[in-house]
């Protein structure tokens, strides 16, 4: 009982909100009709008081005004009537007045709505009645082509409905409204369980697709109406029917974002791997769309990691623009190409690199990806970081490039015990080493004599060159040569040797002896040295 009486408290609220916003306004189209009515009233202040005292239910004050002969018809600037507020607040008693005293009932507002319509709407079958009784035409539609049945279909009038197919047998109202929906598909849309079980009864079922090719099938699974689904799909017989942008209901499951509607219609058949006109799958619309739940559950149904949208794009390269990294890392984890390529030739590390987004290019610098590949401009993922500025994400990406070399070349394919990162190091352990290196880079290093080092600690071309584009001005060599020993301590401790007895070796070796000694001195070799491991 308190179920009902909620759905009819809401079919009511509903209501009221129907006949102040029809479905073809818009909010500019409300603020338009409120600026038409404030400059071109067509009610006279009498006139108004009555529909106000209409849409109130304030009998006393429609029989005063009627008494002064006023044009209980008139309308307004949307060609409302006092009949049609009067039936839009349900109001029994106001309807009564204006039927008796002979309140026009076919009068159609400006997108066509009698009041025959909004009684369907309000699922309020004694107001219907009084209508047909004053002569409402029964099978009036409104501009979208909707009769009494859509509107009742659309809100679970099932009283209406009954009225009209089973008492007065008018079934050529089951007719499809401009958009192509009969009132079967309205209900589906809607997830009204009661009419769409009543409407099968009264065998008003049907799998027509509307204009856009969508059937009730696909309306209840956009919409995320998994207990419709269930009525419809024992009726159903191609699940897997495409509309014309080729979604299967399945597809419009995942782009709404309901699993357990997605669920439902894998149980029953669907195919998981359909693609759409754009060549976009499950996969992509539910990583586009940010639906990370989703995303695992189609991973975990087997769904095909590896299709490529119209434009190339891979869930991988989506999820990396969306900036979602729980999608990444269960893309990661299922074993998506990591170094596939979209229309512009990128791999996800490109797009990463491109937007600068350090957490990202952890995920992918820890996957593993290929910093040889190179984009259509032939640029390197590096290359594409350092033409975007992003400093940071440089030296990263230098960090992965020289660890996994070195990884080659020792011959490493257990580094469990090692906490990798790649990111900026604020190890309070090295702290007093990277202090050391600042003064030695800001203090005593002359011009290029950073590059010297970084060739003999084997830093690429490419490498220096791109920490070079970062920062400009006469004294941004400092910079550059904090930077390449940060990157260069990086791989020291991963290797797992002593910085400082390593640095003080290869400043003597490079002919730095001065430096060398002065490096010693500042530094204790027998405790800092121990405290040091990789940030």
């Amino acid at each position: 009982m308190e179920e009902i009486r909620s759905r009819t408290m809401k079919g009511l609220a509903d209501l009221r909100g129907f006949i102040n916003l029809t479905p073809k306004e818009s909010d500019s189209s409300k603020a338009a009709a409120a600026a038409e009515a404030a400059n071109a009233e067509t009610l006279l202040p009498d006139e108004k008081e009555f529909q106000h005292a209409a849409k109130t239910n304030n009998l006393d004050a429609m029989e005063r005004l009627f008494k002064k002969k006023i044009n209980i018809n008139a309308a307004n600037v949307l060609k409302r009537t006092a009949l049609h507020f009067a039936v839009a607040g349900n109001h029994i008693s106001a309807v009564d007045f204006l039927l008796h005293h002979k309140a026009r009932v076919d009068i159609a507002d400006k997108h066509g709505l009698t009041a025959i319509h909004l009684a369907a709407w309000s699922g309020n079958l004694e107001i219907m009645l009084m209508l047909i009784k004053a002569g409402a035409d029964q099978k009036a539609k409104n501009q979208e082509g909707m009769n009494v049945l859509h509107f009742a279909a659309k809100n679970n009038g099932v009283r209406i409905v009954n009225y009209f197919i089973r008492d007065l047998h008018l079934m050529e109202l089951n007719k499809p409204d401009e958009k192509g929906r009969k009132p079967f598909l309205l209900a589906a849309e809607m997830g009204h369980e009661e009419m769409i079980d009543e409407l099968i009864t009264l065998n008003l079922f049907t799998s027509e697709k509307d204009k856009e090719g969508n059937t009730a099938l696909h309306l209840a699974a956009k919409n995320g109406h998994r207990d419709v689904l269930e009525i419809l799909l024992q009726q159903w017989e191609d699940i897997n029917e495409l509309n014309q942008n080729c979604e299967t209901p399945f597809y419009m499951a995942v782009e709404g974002g309901h699993e357990k509607c997605a669920d439902l219609l894998l149980e029953a058949g669907s195919d998981i791997n359909i693609l759409n006109k754009q060549n976009v799958s499950a996969l992509h619309v539910a990583t586009q769309n940010g639906h990370t739940p989703l995303v695992r559950f189609l991973i975990s149904h087997n769904i095909d990691l590896d299709a490529q949208s119209q434009k190339n794009n891979s869930p991988l390269h989506l999820a990396i623009t969306k900036n979602n990294l729980s999608v990444i890392n269960s893309l990661i984890k299922a074993n998506h190409n990591i170094n596939c390529l979209n229309k512009r030739h990128q791999t996800p590390l490109h797009l990463a690199a491109d937007l600068g987004n350090v957490e990202i290019i952890e995920t992918l610098l820890k996957a593993g990806c290929d910093f040889s590949m190179v984009d259509k401009q032939g640029k390197t993922a590096l290359a594409v970081a350092s033409r975007s500025n992003h400093a940071l994400v440089v030296d990263m990406i230098i960090k992965a490039e020289r660890y996994y070399i070195w990884k080659q070349e020792h011959h490493c394919t257990d580094v469990s015990n090692i906490n990798l990162s790649f990111k900026q190091d604020h190890n309070i352990q090295t702290k007093q080493f990277r202090a050391s290196l600042w003064n030695l880079a800001y203090n005593r290093l002359k011009m290029r004599e950073w590059v010297k080092l970084a060739q003999f600690w084997k830093f690429t071309n490419e490498q220096i060159k791109a920490i070079e584009e970062q920062w400009t001005g006469e004294k941004s060599y400092k910079e550059h040569g904090y930077r390449m020993f940060l990157i260069w301590l990086h791989g020291v401790l991963i290797a797992g040797q002593n910085p400082i007895k390593h640095l003080y070796e290869d400043l003597i070796s490079m002919g730095f002896p001065q430096l060398a000694e002065k490096f010693r001195a500042e530094n204790n070799a027998g405790t800092e040295s121990k405290k040091c491991s990789v940030s």
